[in-house]
C-alpha cells in the first residue's frame, strides 16, 4: 500500500492550518494498492518525539473500521458511518492537532489493511486497537509529516 497526502509530502512539513497554530483540521490522506481480502482499515497517527518517546508516543488520532471501499479521507472529512474513533492521548475522541512544546516533531500516519472488522464495547485506546488487530494485518504503510511552531 502507498499512503500520500495532497497537503504534505513524506518527511515534509505539515501546513500549520492542520495544527494548533491553525484551524486544527485533519489533513487530506489517500491510499492505493490495497491488498485483496481487505475488510477494513485502521489509521493511527502518533508522535514519537513527544515526552513519552518511541515507547509511548503521543497519539493524535485513532480511526478504525474504515470501509475497504474508502481510499481517501479529504481534509477535515466526516468519516464513513461504519468507522469509529478511539481515545487519543489528549483523552478526547477525534483528531488532536499537532502542537509540539518545542522543536520539530515527526507525526507518523500509519495505515493498516485488515482482514477483519473490529468490534469494541466502547471507544478504544491505541493498545486495545493494536491488540484487536494482532494476526489480522494484510499490509501497513506510513506517511511521516513534520511540524514545529517555528514553521511559517
Amino acid at each position: 500500500m502507498i499512503l500520500t497526502s495532497l497537503v504534505f509530502i513524506h518527511n515534509g512539513n505539515i501546513p500549520s492550518k492542520f495544527t494548533c497554530m491553525g484551524a486544527g483540521k485533519h489533513p487530506h490522506l489517500k491510499w492505493e494498492k490495497v491488498p485483496d481480502g481487505t475488510k477494513s482499515f485502521v489509521l493511527i497517527v502518533d508522535d514519537p518525539d513527544a515526552p513519552g518517546g518511541e515507547k509511548d508516543p503521543f497519539v493524535h488520532w485513532l480511526v478504525y473500521n474504515i470501509p475497504p471501499t474508502t481510499t481517501e479521507l479529504p481534509e477535515d472529512a466526516v468519516l464513513p458511518s461504519e468507522s469509529g474513533e478511539g481515545i487519543n492521548s489528549g483523552n478526547t475522541i477525534g483528531w488532536y492537532p499537532p502542537c509540539p512544546p518545542s522543536g520539530t516533531h515527526r507525526y507518523f500516519f500509519k495505515l493498516y489493511a485488515l482482514d477483519i472488522f473490529l468490534t469494541f464495547n466502547k471507544s478504544p485506546n491505541k493498545a486495545q486497537i493494536l491488540e484487536a488487530m494482532e494476526g489480522h494485518m494484510l499490509a501497513k504503510t506510513e506517511l511521516i509529516g513534520n511540524f514545529s511552531k517555528s514553521f511559517k
